[in-house]
């Protein structure tokens, strides 16, 4: 197996090795399973996705909380409810490096902006994200320099040997058909490969625009698989 398929195999069960791997000191878990703790991305890895270890998370969640999970399609074990079901693709970066920055004015995001970078989450909805998430990697916005309003994000979730997981793009309806995500998209695969590291990103089988523009980028499926967000029942 090569380097590259090596690193790509990684991308089958991502946040897995993720929160047993670099993100280690934001995970909560033992065993077989491995969530984020409060306040980043809900999200929950299993050692083996086709048999979870629901029964050892038990110890490290609240009745109600939800979470993502990606790969498991078996039934749920007592106590623990499917809420929602869909499916998503892992898109792996084929394409040269950019060759300049096309976002050089982009801010990177921090506690400062986490209240703008809040409210966009809230409004467009780029999938799993906490007060705490833009702490995993590099996050940037673009500004309207007039209202300085929040226009478009994007930023770094997980990352796992060498793959680093572009997540969090989203624009403001307002500024939408600008390209202004797209070109921060395209910072970040150009810093990540700077660095030597391999961009990937999830995109939801029914959302056929972005995957049509992740291929027109450079990006290619790597495989779909299943995402649930389960919850521990209430009772």
């Amino acid at each position: 197996m090569s380097t590259q398929q090596s690193a790509e195999a990684l991308l089958d069960n991502l946040f897995w090795h993720a929160l047993v791997g670099p993100h280690a000191r934001f995970a909560l878990g033992e065993g077989e399973v491995r969530r984020f703790a409060t306040g980043f991305s809900p999200i929950v890895g299993f050692a083996n996705p086709d048999q979870p270890s629901f029964d050892a998370l038990l110890g490290y969640c609240k009745p109600g909380e939800s979470f993502y999970c990606d790969g498991w399609s078996g039934p749920a074990p007592a106590g623990w409810q499917v809420d929602v079901e869909a499916r998503m693709w892992k898109m792996v970066w084929r394409g040269p490096m950019p060759a300049q920055d096309e976002a050089p004015e982009a801010q990177p995001l921090g506690p400062e902006q986490l209240p703008q970078v809040l409210e966009l989450v809230e409004l467009t909805r780029p999938g799993p994200f906490g007060p705490r998430t833009i702490e995993l990697g590099e996050y940037f916005g673009l500004v309207d320099e007039t209202s300085g309003r929040l226009m478009a994000m994007a930023g770094e979730r997980c990352a796992a040997g060498s793959l680093r997981e572009i997540s969090g793009v989203c624009t403001h309806p307002d500024y939408q058909g600008r390209g202004l995500a797209r070109r921060l998209m395209l910072k970040l695969i150009r810093r990540e490969m700077q660095r030597g590291e391999i961009p990937v990103l999830h995109v939801m089988s029914g959302n056929e625009g972005a995957r049509a523009l992740y291929r027109r980028m450079g990006f290619q499926e790597h495989r779909e698989s299943v995402v649930r967000v389960v919850s521990r029942a209430s009772g």
